[in-house]
């Protein structure tokens, strides 16, 4: 509504005494799957989700100077296809609704608004222009008579307003977990603060965002600070509670963000978001948040749906200049450690650990794990040695046990018991191994001389699947490591064509760029049909299946098929009766280094899987 550079202290003065009547807009999640009126659809599951947020809009609901036609267009954009390419969940205005808050503006205000209800849940706040009186104990007015607590009574996510109706929350379904978004008054009384006080009580677990007109101001370079309201919001309500994670006000211009610490340590992010001195009132502009919870970061991008609606022949220069804002408070993103940030009030809890039995499809093979199921009398202690002689059972019962060998004069700490694994996996345990070079090191486990996977030749199709983590920081040169294979040279098995004789029939090792590489002598040809992955991330589990069918092979990461796969035929293994081994590859029938982090668990099926029937399910 004001510019800072008046005075916060006057600026608050001139406000408490405007005559107006206002409100504030949000907005709130459709039901999973629910289809917008005239629309896409909104996927409640999906890790990726968008809010927007629409500032003052205080000068598009100004008497006889009205125009509602931008603010229409963006509503347009919130429940059109961008609703489901962007995945919008809600909606929320930070005040100012209308420029005087009379009956005439907010009635016009409140007409336009109704082309959101029934299509995208959204939440309204007044602002000092839409409302007269000290704070929300001001009674009634023509505001909440518009934006009132009926108007979002049959939103999917209205939860509730305070008794005076100026304050109301929203929960959303988003991202597979729920966000509680609070809609503050812009003058929030004592008595308001103990209403909210007590919404976050009653939903403890629920990271929230706080949204409310007047908390703080940017100088020109967007650099941000509490407002004087602002500060007594932070040391009555914010700092004091953790799960307010993100806060956005409109109110003054221009926009900008800072960080700020609340009681528990964690970082606040508050954000001003105001577009009323731009042109044309502000255009409508929206401001996108989209939250990624697989990359950890909320995007941010501000944009004028109305402007980009236009033929761009026939935009003015003003026109085009104001279709997005690309500076660095109007686009930017935010890296948020969303479990990490949220532990303290929702641990995130992990997939109980599955029964060998239950992931034993028909066809399987050979089934490796190491917690106490898998790897009798060395599991249980984090970080505990693993001594050689140690069996790993294949819990198929089918013979395939492996037994830990140190490679060389290797230490016998270079294979340890951990407690970390894949939270996907089914065992929630695995082995790290600390294999290296100069001098060769390392452990593998390996088949017996007669275990039936050293002569299984999977002419019928196969899935080889297991967990993998590498170090961070990735110390040292492990260049062509390997991670599982079967012994034996391809020169024995009368194969030709491959780089050298001296190669095993069949590996899955790491680059020197950190590469998968999967490499197998078939048996219906001469010839060694190589998958390549991409860089594979450190201090990450991993989770890797490559996949023939009796025809051609193709490797998954994390359950994405990668590019780099062969288009050769390639039918069954060329085993040669030789042990398989997990943690190193031979070449010319001797180990050099052995492998370098952390495997979990092993299956192999003599089959091709689907990735929905993979070790952690895809859908």
């Amino acid at each position: 509504m004001s510019h800072p550079t008046l005075g916060r202290r006057a600026l608050l003065t001139a406000a408490l005494a405007a005559p107006a009547a206002g409100t504030l807009i949000g907005a709130g999640a459709s039901p999973a799957g629910a289809s917008s009126v005239h629309g896409g659809r909104f996927d409640r599951e999906s890790p990726r989700f968008t809010i927007g947020v629409l500032p003052d809009t205080q000068y598009l609901f100004d008497e006889d100077r009205s125009d509602p036609a931008p603010v229409r267009q963006t509503f347009r954009y919130l429940t059109g296809d961008e609703r489901e390419s962007r995945n919008i969940a809600f909606m929320t205005h930070l005040g100012d609704v209308t420029e005087h808050g009379t009956r005439e503006e907010l009635a016009l205000a409140s007409d336009t608004f109704r082309s959101l209800d029934g299509r995208l849940s959204y939440s309204v706040l007044a602002g000092n222009h839409d409302v007269t009186g000290a704070d929300d104990q001001r009674g009634d007015s023509a505001y909440l008579k518009e934006f009132g607590p009926s108007r979002y009574a049959r939103m999917p996510t209205f939860r509730g307003a305070s008794p005076d109706g100026y304050n109301s929350y929203h929960v959303l379904d988003a991202g597979g977990r729920q966000w509680l978004v609070l809609a503050l008054d812009w003058r929030v009384s004592d008595k308001g603060l103990r209403w909210a006080q007590g919404v976050i009580d009653a939903n403890r677990t629920l990271p929230a965002i706080l949204t409310t007109h007047d908390l703080a101001w940017a100088d020109e370079a967007g650099a941000a600070a509490l407002s004087q309201h602002g500060q007594r919001l932070w040391d009555a309500f914010v700092r004091r509670n953790d799960q307010i994670f993100l806060t956005l006000n409109g109110h003054y211009w221009p926009s900008g963000r800072t960080v700020l610490k609340n009681d528990a340590g964690h970082d606040v992010h508050v954000h001003i978001t105001n577009y009323q001195d731009r042109y044309y009132g502000g255009a409508g502009m929206v401001r996108l948040y989209a939250f990624d919870l697989v990359r950890n970061v909320i995007d941010v991008e501000t944009l004028s749906p109305w402007l980009l609606d236009r033929d761009p022949e026939d935009r003015t220069p003003l026109e085009a200049e104001h279709l997005e804002l690309t500076g660095p408070v109007d686009r930017f993103s935010i890296e948020i450690d969303f479990d990490e940030r949220f532990a303290g009030f929702a641990p995130r809890t992990p997939p109980p650990a599955r029964p060998a039995a239950a992931v034993m499809p028909r066809g399987t093979v050979a089934y490796w794990r190491f917690d106490a199921e898998g790897l009798a009398g060395a599991a249980g202690t984090d970080g505990a040695v693993v001594p050689a002689g140690t069996v790993a059972r294949d819990l198929t019962g089918g013979g395939n046990d492996l037994t830990m060998e140190l490679l060389h004069a290797s230490a016998a700490e270079t294979l340890k018991w951990s407690a970390e694994y894949h939270e996907g996996q089914p065992a929630h345990a695995s082995l790290r191994f600390g294999g290296g070079k100069s001098p060769d090191r390392g452990a593998v486990l390996r088949s017996g001389r007669n275990a039936p996977i050293n002569s299984m030749t999977f002419e019928s199709g196969y899935t080889i699947e297991a967990f993998i983590k590498l170090p961070e920081p990735f110390e040292g040169d492990h260049a062509w490591m390997g991670i599982l294979s079967w012994e034996g040279r391809s020169g024995d098995a009368g194969k030709s064509s491959g780089w050298s004789p001296d190669e095993p029939t069949c590996s899955l090792n790491l680059s020197g760029e950190r590469f998968l590489q999967f490499v197998v002598y078939p048996t219906d040809r001469d010839a060694d049909p190589t998958s390549w992955s991409h860089a594979l991330p450190v201090g990450r589990w991993t989770h890797v299946a490559v996949v023939n069918d009796a025809r051609r092979t193709i490797m998954y990461v994390d359950g994405s098929k990668i590019a780099r796969n062969p288009g050769q035929p390639s039918k069954g293994i060329s085993t040669l009766g030789r042990p398989f081994a997990i943690g190193g590859t031979q070449f010319a029938l001797k180990y050099g280094q052995g492998y370098y982090g952390w495997i979990g668990d092993v299956r192999i099926v003599g089959r091709a899987l689907r990735p929905k029937e993979f070790l952690t399910p895809y859908a």
